[in-house]
C-alpha cells in the first residue's frame, strides 16, 4: 500500500469518527431535551420519519418540540442509546444503521418500566459546519415481529 492509499483510508475512519460523534451528539442533546441543538444536527432539507414523517430543520424541530417532548412527563426523560452502528463512507455521503434503544421512565418513580427497541437508517452529508443527517428512519420494534419482515 502506498502512502496515497493509506492517506485515504485514514480520511475515510476519520470520517467514519466524525459520522459517530455528531450521531452521538445529536442523542446527547435529544436526551436532554436541547431541541435547537439537535436539530441543528440536520441538514436545512433534511427527512425524518420518527413516528410520523417530516421534512425540513424547522419542521423536524416542531416534530421535537410539539409531539416527541410531550411523550416525557414531569422532570423525567426517557434514555435513547444507540449501538453497533455500522457506518459507510461515500465521499462527502455517509450511510449508517445503528440499533437503538430506549429506556422508557416509569413518571411515579422514574425508574426505567420497559425497555423498547428499534432501529435507525441514516444517511448524512457533510457540509462546511461537519457532517449532518439528510435522513433520518426510526422503526421500532427491530427486529420485526415475525409475520412482518
Amino acid at each position: 500500500m502506498n502512502l496515497q492509499e493509506m492517506e485515504k483510508r485514514l480520511k475515510v475512519l476519520e470520517d467514519i469518527e466524525a459520522v459517530r460523534q455528531m450521531h452521538n451528539e445529536y442523542l446527547f442533546y435529544l436526551n436532554n431535551c436541547q431541541w435547537q441543538a439537535m436539530a441543528d444536527c440536520f441538514t436545512e432539507d433534511a427527512s425524518v420519519s420518527i413516528h410520523e414523517k417530516r421534512r425540513g430543520r424547522q419542521e423536524i424541530l416542531n416534530l421535537f418540540t410539539d409531539v416527541i417532548s410531550k411523550l416525557n412527563t414531569g422532570n423525567f426523560r426517557d434514555a435513547h442509546f444507540a449501538v453497533q452502528p455500522v457506518i459507510q463512507v461515500d465521499g462527502d455521503r455517509a450511510k449508517s444503521h445503528w440499533l437503538i434503544y430506549v429506556f422508557v421512565h416509569e413518571p411515579a418513580t422514574g425508574l426505567a418500566r420497559k425497555l423498547v427497541c428499534g432501529r435507525y437508517d441514516c444517511e448524512y452529508v457533510r457540509e462546511k459546519e461537519g457532517w449532518k443527517f439528510s435522513s433520518m428512519i426510526y422503526t421500532s420494534p427491530w427486529p420485526p415481529p415475525p409475520g412482518n419482515r
